[in-house]
């Protein structure tokens, strides 16, 4: 079960690095606890992957493969719903910390 534990939270971290070190690499603002700046983000984003190579390693998949392949989809998952329900700036709010804008997509 703490392998079960360690990857999901291990995507969770995988999952939400990646757009802070997208939008860091972009120059563009992203909402970050640190901070929205684009360096800040980048950082971020980069230890966020470093970690969760860390912990994808120390959690050993080859012995747990369903339960990995369960955690990774489950944490994934999570992080896609609580980004796309623009949980970032929710929470920067929350914290009284400034939001960069946000920019909505007009549907097709």
């Amino acid at each position: 079960m703490v392998h079960c534990r360690l990857v999901l939270g291990r995507r969770q971290l995988g999952v939400n690095a990646v757009p802070h070190f997208v939008k860091g690499m972009m120059g563009e603002e992203f909402p970050n606890v640190t901070g929205n700046a684009p360096v800040r983000n980048s950082v971020a984003g980069f230890l966020g992957l470093l970690l969760t190579a860390l912990i994808v390693y120390w959690a050993d998949l080859a012995d747990h493969p369903w339960a990995g392949a369960a955690s990774i989809g489950l944490g994934g998952l999570s992080m896609a719903i609580f980004h796309g329900l623009g949980g970032a700036h929710r929470l920067n709010t929350a914290l009284g910390l400034p939001n960069p804008p946000r920019q909505w997509h007009a549907s097709a």
